[in-house]
């Protein structure tokens, strides 16, 4: 099978998966919301966004720094070097995990009473911390399967981790009282746990048995002379996305909490706060960005593809390949935000039963354009190594957004965080696009 057609192949089975796991996903948060509630919804999201955090740095850049420096070595036809890439990333990966770990576990106190400010996340948030190792070592073997062309092996494993989520999660709530919060929450956690256990072990036993009959980590062609050394170069790529992540998640996490508290500053209860916060981040984005699977396919996909004609100097497949795949990432979200400002309503209350999730699907359609394509323009930028200046983009927005929920939140609530959300998607994917144009010119 030629490159076109298995680029092909592999974006058609990452597509289906993701198309599965959202509908699986917004069938859950359905579930999810019906039986935690808004408030509930609106706790869990401030647990999990701590968690992002220190995911980040549990993750400290080395799924993207797998997945292009694999690509790297096996565009150029050193399956040698892709194999002792791959383990030199594990390394890597336990480290950090481990760090991540002691850091979450052993701060979930003072994180939960002084930075998030409620002690109902703490029990959550020293469960979450047993996750991070196996994230950071999960992501070493995701990153390799796409590098190496077996992207029916990576959705299979994520569509796994998010079944075994799912029943997890759903046995230990319906042992929690209905109405306790950090119960639920810890109940949420402890699913999370064995759902990242699970995926862990399945990524490693489907690794060790593809390598074992050759089907992964195989060059293509004549070796290419030259690489240099492997622990430097992955540090180079690393590194920076690594610091670069921290800024940015660091930041995000902020804003995130800030949004209850400053919620509570325009004169909003501390439930109604969480309420209206999960309503717009559990309820209704998810809608939003339901579609949008389709295009995170296409994004994953173009690093490894992009990465080895950048190997190669294959110019003209370099510019042809990203203005398809803007024109079709410009059409598919056009379409899906015609869909949703037209069907809100219905949609609100078919998913929900709550007629104020209309309207906010409606406002946030407009939003769509810009959402989806800044999906795609991400991948693109890390496929042609721009993935510091895809980074540094975010770390503004990330600021930028800070600052707004500061200065808005508190005048303006809710309205004020809708306003927050456009700006900040808008300054980034004009930032990006203006970056893409440029280094595309460059390199034709």
């Amino acid at each position: 099978m030629g490159l076109r057609g298995k680029l092909a192949r592999d974006t058609a089975v990452l597509s289906a998966a993701a198309v599965v796991m959202r509908c699986v996903g917004m069938v859950w948060q359905i579930w999810l919301a019906g039986r935690i509630g808004a408030a509930g919804l609106g706790l869990w999201q401030l647990v999990a966004s701590v968690n992002v955090f220190t995911s980040t740095l549990a993750i400290s850049g080395i799924r993207f720094t797998t997945t292009r420096l694999v690509s790297e070595e096996l565009g150029a036809g050193r399956s040698g070097g892709a194999e002792r890439a791959v383990q030199r990333c594990l390394g890597y990966a336990a480290f950090f995990g481990l760090a991540a770990f002691l850091v979450l576990r052993l701060g979930a106190e003072p994180i939960g009473f002084l930075w998030v400010r409620d002690a109902r996340t703490v029990q959550s948030l020293k469960l979450l911390s047993y996750t991070l190792p196996m994230i950071s070592l999960s992501c070493v073997l995701n990153g390799s399967f796409v590098a190496s062309g077996r992207a029916g092996v990576s959705a299979a494993v994520q569509v796994a981790e998010q079944l075994a989520a799912i029943a997890a999660v759903a046995v230990l709530l319906s042992r929690s009282p209905e109405g306790d919060l950090e119960a639920c929450c810890a109940a949420i956690a402890g699913g999370n746990i064995l759902a990242d256990a699970f995926s862990l072990l399945l990524s490693a036993g489907l690794f060790l048995l593809l390598r074992r009959r050759g089907r992964i980590l195989r060059g293509q062609g004549e070796p290419v002379p030259g690489g240099g050394a492997l622990t430097g170069r992955m540090l180079r790529l690393a590194f920076p996305l690594a610091l670069s992540a921290y800024a940015r998640t660091g930041l995000t996490t902020l804003e995130n909490l800030l949004v209850p508290q400053k919620l509570r500053s325009s004169g909003l209860s501390a439930d109604s706060a969480l309420a209206g916060y999960g309503t717009i981040t559990g309820m209704v984005l998810p809608v939003i960005s339901f579609p949008s699977c389709l295009l995170g396919a296409v994004a994953e996909l173009t690093v490894p593809f992009l990465t080895a004609a950048q190997v190669r100097r294959d110019r003209a497949r370099i510019d042809r390949s990203v203005r398809r795949l803007l024109a079709y990432a410009l059409g598919f979200s056009l379409l899906c935000a015609l869909f949703l400002f037209l069907f809100a309503e219905p949609l609100g209350w078919l998913i929900y039963r709550r007629a104020e999730v209309g309207s906010y699907i409606r406002l946030f359609a407009l939003m769509v354009p810009f959402l989806y394509c800044d999906i795609v323009i991400d991948g693109c930028l890390k496929g042609l190594g721009q993935m510091l200046w895809s980074m540094g983009f975010n770390v503004a927005e990330a600021a930028i957004g800070v600052i707004l929920i500061v200065t808005l939140l508190p005048r303006f609530g809710l309205r004020g965080y809708v306003t927050v959300l456009f700006f900040s998607e808008i300054f980034n994917v004009s930032l990006s696009l203006w970056r893409l144009r440029r280094v595309t010119r460059e390199k034709g």
